[in-house]
């Protein structure tokens, strides 16, 4: 591929804005949520945090096995689910709903043990937050869960091979990284990745790898 493959991402801003935790437009259907709390004092903080935020919550679980099961009935936007769960834990059940690429999760946890975080990270969890926590934790969380489920979904539906994709992907995080030092965010670095890729009709590696040798010498 040439240097003039893609656009300069220095210059390209993307049509899209950035995901915020505000309430949706009237033109745009509110997001859907299910949360799985145990406790039920946190459980209503976060359904009502999610809901301030212009989130439908359209289920609630007081255990891992109902919140595998309503999150497969209702494939919302997002599954936010505290770890210590009865019946199933919370690791256990986001691995299941990760299993059949149902939503991204994330986990509610009180602990932020090294070991804990790369179980979460291997069972398929998209985010996680610490607590206590506030909105302003809970929120950016929420966030960055969809718009990595999102970018992941966008690349598997790409490459069918499987350590194909893997490479993709590292390529593809390798050239977002690239473009926010040009001063995008992590969604909109992936969204212009991904529009150019459209409007060019190439692959979103090969736009990787053209941002890759364009901003990063090839590296």
């Amino acid at each position: 591929m040439t240097k003039d493959a893609t656009p300069d991402p220095a210059q390209a801003t993307p049509d899209l804005e950035p995901a915020a935790p505000s309430a949706p437009s009237s033109g745009r259907p509110a997001r859907r949520a299910v949360v799985a709390e145990d406790e039920a004092l946190i459980r209503m903080d976060v359904v009502e945090t999610l809901r301030d935020a212009g989130f439908d919550v359209v289920g609630e679980a007081g255990d891992g096995e109902q919140a595998v099961a309503l999150a497969t009935e209702l494939k919302p936007d997002v599954v936010v689910m505290d770890v210590k769960m009865p019946v199933l834990d919370g690791i256990s059940a986001a691995e299941r709903i990760a299993k059949e690429h149902v939503a991204p999760v994330v986990l509610l946890t009180a602990f932020s043990q090294t070991e804990l975080v790369e179980r979460a990270r291997d069972a398929g969890a998209m985010a996680y937050v610490v607590k206590p926590f506030s909105p302003a934790d809970l929120l950016p969380a929420v966030e960055i869960a969809i718009s990595r489920y999102a970018q992941i979904s966008a690349l598997e539906s790409e490459v069918a091979d499987l350590s194909e994709r893997f490479e993709t992907r590292k390529r593809v995080d390798r050239a977002k990284g690239l473009l926010m030092t040009k001063g995008m965010t992590e969604p909109e670095s992936f969204r212009w990745i991904q529009k150019t890729s459209m409007d060019r009709r190439l692959t979103m590696r090969e736009v990787a790898d053209a941002v890759i040798e364009q901003i990063g010498g090839g590296s």
